[in-house]
């Protein structure tokens, strides 16, 4: 659904965000909280170029509580957007007003978007699928139930962080080859996994499933994720309920929540490939088919410490794309749905890993180092086959298109740490 906020010409009165390459033009305005100094509660924000705007000082709410504006209905969200852009927009009436509502992003603390109740994460990307399955099962990577229903399982809230965090290398048991028992260490496989983040907006009442045309009413927007995961410990561990200490050590998210309303310009049809089977009749609808899919390229970039010392940004490690998602992010709210779960403003549902079809477009460095068997080399001559203590994994992706304005979702940061030690725990 386009409308004047997507208008290609429209400049802000905020000049950084008319620069080309800017993730946060005037026709994206993700929501976020900040706040000034750790004694201050966190506020709501929306990120306007390099900037951010207070919600509360600028009168556009009365309360601090962001999953109260995340469980707005679709029309009042719509119609905060609009005043926003209206607003911001070059010739506004309201710049001097607002312009004290301004804050430049790099003077405040950015923080979760808000609170997280529940966690959920999906295995949408049938590339890593098969490419990990294929580690395991050369000749039967998918399982059966893989292009049928919607494969997840559910996560752990509470250690879920913002960009530029750090991760520490965790300890768990591993069962090393040729060994008989297994043994506490720290992990020596740990990988990322390139993926977005589906906030969740409007809940449903225990026990009424989400039917699929309404599905995406009840999304507030999109972030980054990445699902840190320690290889070792998920090999070992994860039959037969499934991963646990592999995943619930850390997850991290990027800061700013981008509406399904900025990204409506990249939508695209959903297709299966020829011969798949269609999706079941509650999974199915026409506005699915024809718009469910988003166009959004996604970027991983990898700085060593060496990079760092060097005054180097980082390497691109891989580039692939949210199209090639298996399932629709409707389809996995209503999935999630179908059995009466109920969904609340704030839960985050996670796509899976979103690896493209080539090999170099693997989203974790299990798929790009062939399960650790083949290094990948790096401009400066180093080489990794996992991530190594002080790596720092940089995940963006950003949306573009002929006739709409570039938007970005920003950065989602985190530097690895080294384990505590195991005398600790002995």
């Amino acid at each position: 659904m386009l409308d004047a906020t997507h208008d290609l010409e429209t400049q802000s009165w905020v000049a950084s965000a008319n620069a080309p390459d800017c993730d946060f033009p005037i026709q994206n305005l993700p929501f976020g909280r900040f706040r000034r100094s750790p004694a201050e509660p966190w506020q709501i924000g929306v990120a306007i170029g390099d900037q951010v705007l207070d919600l509360h000082a600028a009168g556009l709410i009365d309360h601090f509580d962001m999953h109260r504006l995340m469980a707005m209905p679709v029309a009042a969200r719509r119609a905060l957007r609009k005043t926003l852009w209206e607003g911001l927009k070059a010739g506004s009436a309201l710049q001097p007003l607002w312009q004290a509502a301004l804050l430049p992003q790099n003077t405040v603390e950015l923080g979760l978007p808000c609170e997280v109740g529940d966690y959920t994460d999906f295995y949408t990307g049938i590339h890593h699928a098969t490419t990990v399955g294929k580690l395991f099962r050369p000749d039967n990577p998918l399982l059966p139930n893989y292009k049928w229903v919607p494969i997840g399982y559910h996560g752990r809230a509470s250690s879920i962080g913002t960009s530029g965090h750090s991760v520490r290398r965790p300890c768990g048991q591993t069962l090393k080859p040729g060994a008989e028992i297994p043994a506490l260490t720290a992990t020596q496989r740990l990988d990322y996994e390139l993926e977005l983040a589906i906030w969740v907006g409007q809940g449903n009442a225990l026990g009424e499933p989400v039917p699929l045309d309404e599905a995406e009413d009840h999304v507030w927007g999109v972030s980054l994720l990445n699902d840190w995961s320690a290889r070792d410990f998920q090999a070992w561990e994860y039959q037969p309920l499934g991963p646990f200490l592999a995943k619930n050590f850390a997850t991290t998210t990027s800061p700013w929540v981008v509406s399904l309303d900025a990204l409506a310009p990249f939508r695209a049809p959903f297709t299966r490939p020829e011969g798949d089977p269609q999706p079941l009749p509650y999974l199915d609808g026409a506005h699915n088919r024809a718009a469910g899919a988003f166009d959004v390229v996604l970027e991983v970039w990898l700085q060593t410490p060496a990079m760092a010392a060097a005054g180097h940004a980082g390497h691109l490690l891989s580039s692939s794309n949210f199209l090639d998602a298996y399932w629709t992010l409707a389809q996995l709210v209503t999935h999630h749905t179908v059995n009466g779960c109920n969904l609340r403003p704030g839960d985050v549902l996670g796509t899976g890993t979103l690896s493209g079809p080539a090999p170099e477009q693997g989203g974790s460095m299990l798929e790009l180092s062939a399960g650790g068997k083949q290094p990948i080399s790096l401009p400066n001559g180093e080489t990794r086959t996992f991530l190594q203590d002080g790596d720092t994994v940089i995940l963006k992706a950003h949306a573009q298109r002929a006739g709409a304005r570039r938007i970005g979702l920003g950065e989602c940061r985190g530097t690895i740490v080294p384990a505590r030690t195991l005398a600790t725990l002995d």
